[in-house]
């Protein structure tokens, strides 16, 4: 057995990136018997005032990031029998006002993973979907920084405002992987909101209907932008794109 790390740096949303990162790490570690497809990006703000390439960016790297991932590193799972874990969200289960960008992605890798499953099982490639709450991340840290983000989860039930230590959730997604199971909680909890799911919608749009007014009288709201020291630098990427592309475009003189 190995005893060897490596890490590389890739869009995950880049197919042909992707596709030579998978090779690299092949060639380095060997064909992969685990892959966790975690990538993932957040905004916040009102979907009619949202940035529409912000917006559509974090659904390329949560849904179609997930994707790219699964689909570069299958042949390695087809090999060894191996086992993907698709991190999802209490998003996938249930949805929260002023994140539309973020729930959309998570409820979309929700059913991509049962699809995968569904599709592989008699491959001997096992899928699990990874149900977790809120971490101790830059990303949950930076929503933090803006009040109305701030307010929405502190009006959620006690348990579910609590935020998780990385490390902590890394320790279950790890055991998990280990069982190859079909999916975990982190917190444990969130498994009992399976069977009630169907009614979350209601409840919050219930809850909102008060308190977004409200909370709107405080302060505006406003746009985020991407999340986080990740969204932060994807937008220096983009931004950079952008103007190499606006250079490129330019007649030369």
């Amino acid at each position: 057995m190995r005893n060897e790390s490596a890490c590389w740096e890739v869009d995950v949303t880049d197919d042909a990136a992707m596709a030579d990162t998978a090779r690299q790490v092949r060639t380095r570690l060997g064909p992969a018997s685990v892959v966790v497809g975690n990538a993932g990006v957040a905004e916040g703000g009102p979907f009619a005032d949202s940035d529409p390439q912000v917006w559509r960016r974090v659904i390329e790297v949560n849904l179609i990031g997930s994707a790219a991932t699964a689909r570069c590193f299958l042949p390695d799972l087809l090999d060894t029998h191996g086992y993907y874990m698709q991190v999802a969200s209490l998003a996938s289960m249930g949805t929260s006002p002023l994140m539309s960008a973020y729930c959309a992605s998570k409820a979309g890798v929700e059913s991509f993973a049962h699809a995968l499953r569904a599709e592989l099982a008699h491959r001997g490639v096992a899928v699990g979907i990874a149900y977790i709450n809120w971490t101790d991340t830059d990303m949950v840290r930076d929503a933090d920084r803006y009040a109305v983000l701030r307010e929405l989860r502190a009006h959620m039930p006690a348990p579910a405002r609590k935020v998780y230590p990385a490390a902590q959730v890394a320790d279950r997604l790890a055991t998990a992987a280990e069982r190859r199971a079909t999916s975990v909680y982190v917190p444990a909890w969130l498994r009992a909101v399976q069977p009630v799911r169907a009614c979350l919608p209601a409840v919050v749009t219930h809850v909102a209907r008060t308190e977004l007014p409200r909370l709107e009288r405080t302060q505006p709201f406003e746009a985020t932008g991407l999340l986080g020291a990740g969204g932060h630098a994807d937008e220096r990427r983009d931004t950079a794109w952008r103007s190499e592309r606006g250079s490129a475009d330019r007649p030369g003189r």
